[in-house]
């Protein structure tokens, strides 16, 4: 195994030491990041068995090391000698081989490679022939010719791509990566006195913290919708093309996409950040470069999606993609498929994700996923069924889905199952108390920033110390508290006046697993909330059944039109009509919710156009299907709406079981589609009175 100088002084302190070292002493010690120290350490545990030595750790506490004294003092000696370390092996050799081929495409003979690493020019040209295979994934090639030497041949921007993609592969670069991404110019120039050959062989300091305040002054809200990794990636393309244009290489003007370029609309975005490049380094940047500039933004991973904006520009890029993401829900898993497609979070994050992904794919930018390995492994299941939607873009639109691109994919169903699997379970609302000795101002303060926090997962209460009762307890999941309680018997967390992220994270935990508890300790006060809860599901029920509208209309009606007849069914208010309509087309232009598979459409929504669940149905006067090629196939038109109240999650409740029904129960179909409103009305209420019971079962 080939030690780090950093892992030598890491071991070196590890073994001087007689007792636990947190990692933070280990990280300024050594001058380095936390993550960095704990990525050094990791499969080093193979290397110490061979000294009769282990690495233990405790979480929350440190590392130390564990193993004989002689043992400690052998390892200790080598160290200090470093002799044995001070070698390069064959993949550290043709690792610093391809860096130094990308520093200089020029022909170089075999002996001036022969003399940097110190081996024979046999050993260097089997080295070459083993790393070409590296520089083809960029279409690059490493042309070899006796008498000439080897020199890289291929396109300047594909050369670029492989500088990027050499310093992110780079394992020593995290500390670098953090830096740019945070935009910690002070923390970047200590990595940089820290480190100054690696990377930096490749990179100009000067010119990278020039383009990171270049870019600190173009103000523009996409830029400050990049994640961090597109962030990084943009730096540090724009850096290596600003010391390619100073060395005058150029990437390669082509008239057609110029000409496409000048209608997208991140082209002025591309343009203020050249013009300001050319201020700062005075430059004067091509047109190809600000192409090249343009393919980069555009590229760029969005942290969410604004749909609102977007509702007005790229409409058919949206409706293909909003097609696609149907499709490939299908090929994820053909069984969730449908409450997929109802997951108003997964369809924006997926839309938000795909438009610059299939961007990157068109124009064979790379994208480094960090989590890749860690996502291959603790979702293995979820990874395996994006390969297969890996497969079917790549067989539609002919492009290679690379695996870091699967891995973000992975992200998106992954989050999405979680968030379906919660809302199967029962879950209910946790009660919890505050207690403060600073009165009643901070009392409220935690109270807001809870609510905020958990919405209404949650019921608060806030109390003085002495009003602790054993009737108050027993109503309370546990408590929250700034000061010590005592002999006080409750689950009591104790937190900051001001809680901070990690408290509100252990708070979110407690109330996750109290929320899928029973609660009969509480007595007759939880009780009594039980009863207030069956209460609201009965009146609820009741109201849906009551309200209940079956509609029939001409098939020749547009959806327009369609929103105007069931907005005046539903509510007698125009305000409130007009209120529907609204809402109902936002979430239809989120994504389509025609379910031509199954012959229905399926409108929900939140409003504030209804201030009670509303569940009823529309089919044209002769059963057949709805002419507008809107309706792409329906022949009913199923509107679910709930209002914007505290009871949300009740309301969400029951739709989402009447929505899985149109699915599971046949016969609920089949009168939806063929029956009349009383025969209707009978199959929802006996779906209804089934929910209720299990209803009470959980609560």
């Amino acid at each position: 195994m080939i030690l780090s100088q950093r892992l030598i002084q890491i071991f070196t302190i590890l073994l001087n030491e007689d007792k636990v070292v947190s990692v933070k002493k280990l990280a300024d010690d050594v001058k380095v990041s936390k993550r960095t120290v704990q990525r050094e350490l990791d499969n080093t545990q193979g290397f110490l068995k061979k000294y009769g030595l282990s690495l233990n750790t405790k979480a929350g506490t440190g590392i130390w090391m564990e193993g004989e004294e002689d043992s400690k003092k052998q390892l200790l000696k080598e160290l200090q000698s470093k002799e044995t370390f001070d070698y390069i092996d064959k993949e550290k050799r043709r690792n610093g081989l391809i860096l130094e081929v990308l520093k200089d495409r020029e022909p170089k003979k075999l002996y001036y490679y022969r003399n940097i690493f110190g081996v024979s020019e046999a050993t260097i040209s089997n080295d070459m022939e083993a790393i070409e295979y590296w520089f083809k994934r960029f279409d690059l090639t490493l042309i070899r010719k006796q008498g000439y030497g080897v020199a890289l041949e291929g396109s300047e921007k594909n050369y670029r791509l492989a500088v990027k993609s050499f310093i992110d592969e780079n394992s020593d670069t995290d500390d670098f990566k953090v830096a740019i991404e945070e935009k910690k110019l002070e923390v970047l120039e200590d990595y940089y006195k820290k480190e100054n050959k690696g990377i930096f062989q490749l990179i100009d300091y000067e010119v990278l913290k020039q383009v990171m305040l270049c870019l600190k002054q173009v103000t523009d809200k996409k830029l400050t919708r990049f994640t961090n990794e597109s962030y990084y990636s943009l730096i540090m393309h724009i850096t290596i093309a600003i010391m390619r244009i100073k060395s005058q290489e150029f990437i390669e003007e082509d008239s057609k996409t110029w000409n496409q370029f000048l209608y997208h609309e991140d082209h002025q975005l591309a343009y203020r950040i050249a013009e300001s490049l050319e201020r700062i380094f005075a430059v004067k940047i091509p047109k190809g470069e600000i192409a090249y500039i343009l393919l980069h933004v555009s590229g760029a991973k969005i942290q969410s999606a604004n749909i609102e904006e977007e509702y007005e520009k790229d409409v058919a890029v949206r409706e293909e993609l909003l097609e696609l993401i149907n499709e490939i829900t299908d090929i994820y898993d053909p069984q969730i498929a449908y409450d997929l497609k109802q997951d108003e979070e997964f369809i924006l994050g997926l839309l938000a994700h795909l438009k610059p992904t299939f961007f990157r794919l068109k124009n064979r930018l790379s994208i480094s996923n960090p989590l890749l390995s860690q996502i291959q492994v603790a979702y293995a299941k979820t990874y395996e069924s994006c390969l297969r939607v890996g497969d079917y873009i790549e067989k539609k639109y002919g492009f290679l889905v690379p695996k870091d691109e699967i891995g973000y994919l992975t992200m998106h169903f992954g989050a999405a199952e979680v968030r379906l699997l919660d809302r199967k379970e029962s879950l209910r609302k946790v009660n919890i108390g505050i207690i403060c000795a600073s009165g009643i101002g901070i009392s409220r303060l935690m109270h807001s920033q809870l609510k905020n926090f958990l919405k209404d997962r949650v019921q608060i209460y806030t109390y003085g110390q002495r009003d602790l009762t054993p009737g108050v307890l027993k109503n309370l999941d546990f408590i929250i508290s700034n000061i010590e309680l005592g002999d006080t018997k409750a689950d009591i967390l104790k937190v900051s006046e001001i809680l901070s992220e990690t408290e509100l994270t252990m708070i979110e935990d407690k109330v996750t697993f109290y929320s899928k508890t029973s609660n009969n300790n509480h007595g007759e006060g939880e009780f009594s909330r039980q009863l207030e809860h069956i209460n609201i599901c009965i009146n609820q029920i009741k109201g849906i059944i009551k309200d209940f509208q079956f509609m029939k209309v001409s098939e020749s009606i547009y959806f327009e039109e369609l929103l105007v007849a069931i907005s005046e069914k539903i509510s007698p208010f125009n305000r409130n009509r007009l209120q529907i309509q609204e809402d109902i087309m936002r979430r239809e232009k989120i994504s389509s919710q025609m379910i031509p598979e199954y012959g229905f459409a399926l409108l929900h929504s939140r409003t504030k156009g209804v201030v009670k669940p509303n569940f009823s149905v529309c089919v044209t006067k002769d059963r057949t299907y709805f002419a507008d090629p809107y309706f792409k196939g329906v022949k009913a038109v199923v509107i679910m709406l709930i209002p914007e109240d505290e009871q949300t999650a009740i309301n969400s409740d029951i739709m989402g079981c009447l929505s899985s029904q149109l699915i599971e129960n046949k016969e609920f179909l089949h009168l939806v589609f063929q029956g009349e409103k009383e025969e209707l009305k009978e199959c929802l209420e006996r779906i209804l009175r089934q929910y209720f019971k299990q209803y009470l079962e959980f609560i």
